[in-house]
């Protein structure tokens, strides 16, 4: 029986995405990327940034891994791998050429001039391309671990039979307390970010990608939570889970706020990683609880939210970077079009793409 509540988090939790990469793009607290805010003075929309950054990432790779955990059950691994290098590999390789480079147009155009004016036009094309990664690092990096999980899903003490789950089905509130310590492994994953990274190298990617913070997370989702027993314990206490994750929100927003919340020192800290995790697991509850169920909206959002988040930073870079450096339009009005613009034109581009056979195929990894 498909589990309509992990679909409905999914393609809320990428709404999400498109919401912060309107905020994020105008930042003005030092977060890598964007064009830069609208003065020195403080942009309270930034908050949001504030509240979303520290979990929906790691939300999406735990629903990742929980996902992967029951198409291999039924799928052969060769079956299953084939299928996530279409869908994940192919658009952030193959579609950078074809429909990223683009974004990576804008994204070298930063602060309204061409830091590349005097490289030759074909050299310019590729290193748009590489540019247009943007938010497809989070396929890349999906890719990866796919790979990583089909060589060590065999090894007998990675089974993950959910025998673990079990033990405490008759005592719910200490399989809870245990779900809050695996916060331990969010925090410890958090650690492996480099703290003081060397300029012009390689240092800056290995935070943007976090491959062994996410990878942490990645196998949390396919060994504890894929199992029946842990989604229905967060779903009878996700009213306290949310209401702690919330005060421990509120508190690090408050105390932090102006500071940059994509930097090592401030993700590793130990209430930013309580946050983060308490709030995956109260998002988990909360859909578990109230949204198991589906509607013609919802459908259609399971099947094209992937698609969406493969195009929507077009739309973000492109107007977003128009609108500030070639109008003079208030801060006000520029939110209100590019939030608009983002939901309306990004769902339009996915459309007309995913019908053209070729492009359908190099950017989305569709059929």
């Amino acid at each position: 029986m498909r589990k309509y509540w992990i679909d409905n988090l999914r393609w809320v939790t990428v709404l999400l995405v498109l919401l912060y990469h309107v905020i994020y793009f105008f930042n003005n607290k030092g977060v890598f990327g964007g064009v830069g805010g609208f003065g020195d003075g403080p942009q309270y929309q930034d908050v949001l940034m504030y509240v979303l950054y520290p979990w929906f990432m790691p939300l999406l790779f735990l629903l990742a891994g929980v996902s992967a955990r029951y198409a291999l059950q039924k799928k052969n691994g060769k079956e299953w791998f084939k299928a996530r290098t279409r869908k994940l590999l192919v658009p952030s390789t193959i579609g950078l050429l074809v429909f990223q480079w683009m974004t990576g147009y804008f994204n070298t155009h930063v602060g309204g001039t061409d830091v590349m004016a005097a490289v030759p036009q074909p050299i310019k094309y590729f290193i748009w391309a590489v540019s247009g990664i943007g938010p497809l690092w989070f396929i890349q990096d999906l890719w990866l671990f796919s790979l990583i999980l089909l060589l060590i899903r065999k090894v007998p003490c990675c089974t993950g039979t959910g025998k673990f789950c079990k033990l405490f089905a008759s005592r719910e509130w200490l399989l809870v307390v245990v779900l809050v310590l695996f916060g331990v492994l969010f925090w410890a994953g958090q650690q492996t970010l480099i703290f003081n990274p060397r300029p012009e190298s390689a240092d800056g990617l290995w935070n943007l990608y976090k491959p062994v913070f996410y990878f942490i997370i990645f196998l949390l989702g396919y060994y504890v939570f894929a199992q029946d027993e842990v989604h229905e314990v967060l779903g009878k206490a996700w009213i306290p889970l949310m209401a702690v994750a919330v005060i421990s929100g509120t508190v690090l927003t408050i105390s932090t706020f102006g500071q940059n919340n994509t930097v090592p020192q401030y993700m590793s800290t130990p209430l930013n990683c309580l946050y983060g995790w308490l709030m995956c697991l109260a998002m988990m509850g909360w859909f578990k609880a109230k949204f198991d169920k589906t509607n013609a909206f919802a459908g259609y959002m399971t099947h094209s939210s992937f698609g969406l988040y493969i195009v929507h930073y077009l739309v973000v870079a492109s107007l977003g970077y128009m609108m500030k450096f070639y109008t003079s339009l208030p801060p006000v009005a520029i939110y209100a079009i590019l939030t608009v613009s983002v939901f309306t034109l990004s769902p339009l581009l996915y459309e007309v793409l995913r019908r053209i056979p070729i492009i359908r195929w190099c950017v989305l990894g569709e059929k």
